[in-house]
């Protein structure tokens, strides 16, 4: 059986951090998203893969090449224009219908257990449907979209129903097993509302014309990874489960607690206290006397400063956190450097919850804590200060001793705190 994994898509959500890479390449737990859904079909059983790229798809294709490193035989097909799930899904007919077996798709942005694939495949041996949705249950589906069912037969889904209107709080996990019969729907799906062709019009039809469509409930962990605080969910979700794998150099007076992985040719300085589950890439060079908390999550060839502490947040590859620094909760992009003394708040005076933009509207993430978001190559000032939810786009830069309370947009520098004064860089 062959899986494609859909991740042609930017991932608008999260800019300005896909400005430079696709969604599904950016780093939890030490590696990109994508690579732990691979490594979950692999380990059901699954060795033929097709990715659906499109944006920034050289980042995809450069990290697995053809897959051997990781076990599995990876091909890519280019979807030029982006117009759904359904046109995605459609441009692997020939394949399919070569292989002459049902296949697995996926969208590359969820989290995906080898076991939950291992049901979808026995329920299909078992059933002979013509197609199986995996669902999730939510507290509110009017996001989503939302399956009727009966018995585990589904027999309507419902996009993103009113508040109160929805037929079950069981939504589309974004998991799916098809025989060869979907392609004939596929092309007879037309466009909807938003102007793209979706596969659960493809299922809808199915549905109308008698077809086994039935529904899998999962009780597996499921984000909706879009936005950035959502993937220092998932960070902390795969921290959790690692375990301590240490082949980097530890100096004599470290103290270290709970899980930690240090990649090889990374050195941990005396002095540094480490409260797993931590993860430390290849070529890092941390301390003295650092104070990293649990959930962090940082890249390969990063510095981190005498008297720094990070804590729950994501730093990827490149980056300097220099010393006597504060980031909590955060997402730091490649290639950043923080200045000595750069401080960045991660708690509202009323407690509330942080608000972070989000396609440029303000959103309250739910989150009590939540620090920034740096796009790569921001650079800030010594003794610089963030408030919560501040968002800096790519390769701007922040002066010393500013105080900044709202997003900068890309490739600005700001040389006041007071009026927050912003010039182009040049």
């Amino acid at each position: 059986m062959r899986a494609v994994i859909l991740t042609a898509g930017e991932g608008t959500r999260m800019r300005p951090l896909t400005l430079t890479r696709p969604k599904t390449m950016l780093p939890v737990g030490g590696k990109p998203l994508l690579e732990y859904n691979v490594e979950a079909l692999r380990d059901a059983g699954i060795k033929d893969i097709t990715m659906i790229v499109g944006y920034q798809m050289e980042a995809v294709m450069e990290h697995f090449k053809d897959g051997k490193t990781l076990g599995v035989n990876i091909t890519y097909i280019t979807q030029e224009e982006r117009l759904g799930t359904a046109h995605a899904i459609g441009q692997v007919a020939s394949i399919a219908k070569e292989d002459k077996d049902a296949i697995i798709v996926t969208n590359g942005d969820i989290i995906l257990q080898n076991k939950l694939i291992k049901s979808l495949m026995d329920k299909y041996h078992n059933s002979h449907a013509q197609s199986i949705l995996v669902l999730t249950e939510v507290d509110d589906p009017s996001s989503f979209g939302v399956v009727e069912l009966e018995g585990d037969h589904i027999k309507d889904i419902v996009e993103k129903p009113k508040p109160g209107e929805a037929p079950s709080n069981l939504i589309n996990a974004g998991i799916y097993l098809f025989d060869p019969s979907i392609f004939q729907a596929i092309e007879k799906t037309g466009k909807s509302e938003r102007g793209e062709y979706e596969i659960t019009d493809s299922l809808k039809i199915q549905i109308k014309e008698g077809k086994m469509v039935l529904g899998l409930v999962s009780q597996d962990k499921w984000i909706d990874v879009g936005r950035p605080w959502e993937f220092l969910e998932l960070n902390e979700h795969y921290l959790e489960v690692s375990e301590t794998q240490i082949d980097g150099e530890i100096e004599p007076g470290v103290t270290i607690h709970g899980p930690v992985i240090v990649k090889e040719g990374s050195i941990i300085r005396s002095g540094t206290y480490i409260m797993g589950p931590v993860y430390i890439g290849e070529n890092c060079d941390i301390g003295p006397n650092t104070f990293l908390r649990k959930h962090t999550s940082i890249g390969n060839d990063v510095n981190v400063g005498n008297a720094v502490e990070i804590k729950n947040s994501i730093i990827m590859d490149g980056t300097n956190v220099n010393h006597l620094s504060y980031v909590g909760d955060s997402i730091i992009g490649a290639n950043c450097n923080l200045a000595a003394g750069t401080n960045i708040a991660n708690l509202r005076f009323d407690d509330g919850g942080v608000k972070v933009t989000v396609k440029g509207v303000r959103v309250n993430s739910g989150r009590r804590k939540m620090g920034v978001i740096f796009a790569d190559g921001v650079k800030t000032g010594i003794n610089s200060s963030f408030n919560p939810g501040v968002t800096i786009g790519l390769n701007s830069s922040v002066g010393s001793g500013a105080i900044i309370y709202r997003d900068i947009e890309d490739n600005k520098i700001v040389i006041h705190h007071q009026k927050q004064e912003m010039k182009d860089k040049k």
